[in-house]
């Protein structure tokens, strides 16, 4: 399932939908890294392209006439989000994903990289999570519709292959995670929302602060720029739209990961659970053997090492907010 025709990034008009995001702010790094002109490099902003139209998904490849289509741009959040706007997350993410793919064919693109979600899988998936089991049982309930409509779009590209013969390629992220994250209070995932909070409590010197759920599930975290690395190297190597999951390698439950966080913020006071909030799906592990295969990649970044930075770049950038 290997590429034998690899992908030349630097020859390439490169559209990357979320290139201003938190993610796509290191794809575009690699990228450049590679070799990628900022006059071959498009990024999309949602003032001037609303991606769930096609009418704009439409201009946007007319006017940026691209040869590889890296689809980053998301409607996402944590749970509360997720529990919010569930038929948001659903719309937004499905019609992203369908307007972009179809008319990447009507251009003859040569590339499409297609960023999934660990949300796909199975609520009570075995674990290490493997690509292949992906279809076994419906997704945690609380984030179901964005799950599922990123995975929606797994089947699109391998219908596309199939009847088109058009490359594409999917990748699988765990929850990221470093600078430039999304930090705010009713959007963000677990890492960035423990860090302001226990970044808050320290500076007003709060007794406690409260975490949703007993903090018993797992979860698995792999840092942005490792993640980047992959997303390039997919786009590069792969033809086949199989799934590949990009994991960091350790599992941690979210009752360890909040001592962690603050520990690195500094904060020494009481942590109160909520348990009438929901946890999310129980445990999250991948099995990345298919990235090791396939891409010859494997995460860098440690862990603790990669949280000190997240919470150095709050500190330094965002605790103003």
């Amino acid at each position: 399932m290997l590429s034998v025709s690899r992908i030349d990034l630097a020859e390439k008009r490169v559209v990357v939908t979320g290139g201003a995001g938190f993610l796509g702010r290191a794809v575009c790094r690699v990228l450049r890294q590679r070799g990628v002109s900022d006059a071959r490099l498009f990024v999309p902003r949602r003032r001037e392209f609303n991606l769930t139209l096609e009418s704009d998904v439409e201009r946007l490849y007319a006017t940026a006439r691209p040869q590889v289509v890296i689809h980053l741009a998301a409607e996402v959040g944590g749970i509360g989000a997720n529990m919010a706007e569930p038929g948001r997350f659903f719309f937004a993410n499905m019609s992203m994903g369908m307007h972009l793919v179809e008319h990447a064919r009507r251009h003859d693109v040569e590339q499409f990289v297609h960023t999934g979600t660990v949300c796909a899988y199975p609520k009570y998936c075995p674990i290490p999570f493997r690509e292949e089991t992906i279809w076994d049982g419906y997704p945690e309930e609380t984030n179901a519709p964005y799950g599922v409509a990123k995975k929606a779009i797994f089947v699109m590209l391998d219908g596309y292959r199939r009847q088109y013969g058009m490359r594409g390629t999917v990748v699988v992220p765990v929850n990221l995670y470093g600078p430039w994250d999304n930090f705010d209070p009713s959007t963000s995932h677990v890492i960035p929302a423990l860090i302001r909070k226990c970044e808050q409590a320290r500076i007003a010197g709060a007794d406690e602060i409260v975490c949703w759920g007993t903090g018993d599930a797992t979860r698995e975290f792999l840092f942005v720029d490792d993640a980047a690395e992959a997303i390039v190297r997919a786009a590069e190597i792969m033809e086949e739209p199989i799934p590949i999951n990009l994991g960091g390698g350790t599992e941690i439950s979210i009752r360890d990961l909040v001592t962690k966080v603050a520990a690195v913020c500094g904060y020494t006071g009481r942590i109160v659970w909520d348990a009438t909030k929901p946890n999310g799906q129980p445990r999250r592990a991948l099995d990345i053997s298919r990235a090791e295969k396939f891409l010859g990649w494997r995460p860098k970044q440690d862990f603790d090492r990669g949280l000190a930075a997240t919470v150095r770049w709050w500190r330094e950038h965002g605790s103003a907010e």
